[in-house]
């Protein structure tokens, strides 16, 4: 069992609710993209995963379906009803959190185990804070696959020299590795969107890609996005040297897009 349109605009006329365009309520409606989602995301019987933004409960009824115990992240206090009158026969039966996920206390929330999915179908102002503070914050989440705007699943994924590259490519690229695993067309939402969305796999790595120093990274990293149209010998005046580039291999005319993670972490060491 899945939520298909008509379902949900029942639903939401029953309980006296309206998709939130604040809260970039886009809701997903057609069965076999869920299902999709929950393939593409690896989510197998006995698995702990956490969803955020469940919105009706769409997808974490389909994650329910393939056997997964589910927690389902929810801000929206007005759909709550909602999404406790679609999961009611759930089986095994999603544990729903009312709680903003970017000010959630994710340690408590994920106590029962050690190794969790995260799936999600997320809001485009909130997508890339939510995964760069889980990279960095929350090692029990090591896999995820979200749902978000075209652009943003491209920031997330970029390689190094693509006009997409920056800062959250870097990021991201530091603790784990990222891909483009689909896209999704806009009429599997209501409302429909005006925006491309793209479904974006990330698997954290045993070790971070790189030993530097993350703080010194990744300060070194957004000096050089600060400056991107200038060489690294300009954009990062005053903290690497000649010297410095010398020793790293790095040449201090490259820009910033064009180095890697480990590149970067090169030009820390030296």
């Amino acid at each position: 069992m899945t939520v298909t349109r008509r379902q949900a605009q029942e639903l939401l006329d029953r309980h006296g609710v309206r998709p939130s365009r604040a809260l970039g309520q886009n809701f997903v409606v057609d069965p076999n993209t869920v299902r999709r989602v929950v393939r593409l995301a690896g989510v197998q019987a006995g698995d702990q995963v956490v969803e955020v933004g469940a919105g009706m409960g769409a997808l974490t009824l389909a994650l329910a379906e393939s056997g997964a115990q589910v927690t389902a992240v929810e801000r929206d206090r007005h759909l709550l009803p909602v999404l406790e009158e679609v999961l009611e026969h759930a089986d095994p039966r999603p544990t729903i959190v009312a709680a903003d996920a970017l000010h959630l206390d994710w340690a408590a929330v994920l106590d029962g185990a050690d190794r969790w999915h995260l799936v999600a179908n997320l809001p485009y102002n909130v997508a890339t804070p939510l995964v760069l503070d889980l990279l960095d914050h929350v090692p029990a989440i090591d896999r995820m696959l979200v749902m978000v705007q075209r652009e943003v699943g491209e920031r997330l994924s970029a390689a190094p020299g693509t006009k997409a590259y920056g800062i959250p490519s870097v990021k991201v690229a530091y603790w784990a590795e990222a891909a483009l695993v689909g896209r999704v067309p806009a009429n599997v939402f209501w409302p429909r969107p005006k925006v491309e969305s793209v479904l974006v796999r990330i698997e954290r790595r045993p070790e971070p890609a790189t030993s530097a120093d993350p703080d010194a990274l990744f300060a070194l990293v957004r000096a050089g996005f600060g400056h991107r149209r200038k060489m690294l010998r300009g954009a990062l005046a005053g903290l690497v040297d000649a010297t410095g580039f010398e020793r790293s291999g790095i040449s201090p005319e490259a820009r910033a897009e064009e180095l890697s993670v480990e590149e970067w972490g090169r030009l820390v060491d030296a």
